[in-house]
């Protein structure tokens, strides 16, 4: 191995700068939120986007450190091992559609994407796995978020949220990680689902018959935005929340947390 070998790998899997500064900011916000300094409502909004992309980023990376152990070994060349966002970005599935789920109904919506050499993977069992890590990076960060939330660590009583003059019983901090942990279940849910587009089917995929696959690849351009009608339009919007609302139940924390969370968030209402 060449020395100019060696660190074009080292390169690649350098953390990103983008992926430190989400991090800063995260804390950051966190931390003034805690403590009351600023606007409370802005400082949420920066700490449940950052937590958001960072989240993002190590979903998409899982995908792609899965993949690279899994036969594919051009992940690296692509930038996603470094943690950068914008190597994961569509502006459609990770930009405008997630926050406009956000702001409209307070869904984690799945986002990003990772293009995976899928003829390099040689096992069923391989593709199905790469599909796989992805959630569950998702499933792991809303257990973290919701546990901090249950554990009454960052209930301040001289921080109360307040509506005109009303105490809703909980402190700004809090609430932030309720919704950013709502949003990672709903999120998971949402990327379980056999869905062509998401990773759900994803995971099914491989096991399919060619005759099969073949039939639904037309449809896997759509099946996020037929997602977003679906949960839009019907009550199956309802029955996502119900269900990451009894997910959050186990964790003690009550779903109430999450909406305040949410109205924090929406500073510009």
């Amino acid at each position: 191995m060449t020395f100019a070998t060696t660190r074009s790998r080292s390169e690649e899997n350098r953390i990103s700068p983008v992926f430190w500064v989400l991090l800063a900011v995260l804390g950051t916000s966190g931390w003034a939120v805690a403590n009351g300094y600023g606007n409370a409502r802005f400082g949420v909004f920066l700490f449940v986007v950052a937590g958001w992309v960072v989240s993002l980023s190590l979903h998409e990376y899982a995908h792609a450190r899965t993949a690279l152990h899994g036969g594919d070994i051009t992940i690296g060349a692509k930038g996603y091992l470094t943690l950068n966002p914008f190597k994961y970005t569509h502006a459609l599935l990770s930009v405008i559609l997630p926050v406009i789920f956000i702001m409209l109904g307070g869904i984690g919506l799945p986002g990003g994407a990772v293009f995976i050499e899928r003829h390099r993977i040689q096992s069923r069992v391989k593709h199905s796995l790469i599909s796989a890590a992805g959630p569950l990076v998702n499933v792991v960060f809303g257990a973290v978020l919701l546990a901090l939330a249950g554990s009454g660590w960052f209930d301040n009583p001289d921080l109360p949220v307040t509506v005109n003059g009303y105490d809703l019983g909980t402190s700004p901090l809090t609430a932030a990680l309720a919704f950013l942990g709502f949003l990672q279940v709903t999120a998971a849910i949402l990327n379980l689902l056999p869905v062509p587009g998401l990773d759900g089917y994803g995971i099914v995929e491989p096991w399919l018959s060619y005759k099969t696959r073949r039939a639904v690849e037309p449809f896997a351009p759509y099946g996020m935005l037929a997602l977003f009608v679906v949960i839009w339009q019907t009550s199956a919007g309802d029955w996502l929340r119900q269900a990451a609302w009894a997910v959050m139940n186990l964790f003690g924390v009550h779903e109430v947390a999450a909406v305040i969370g949410q109205y924090l968030f929406m500073f510009w209402k």
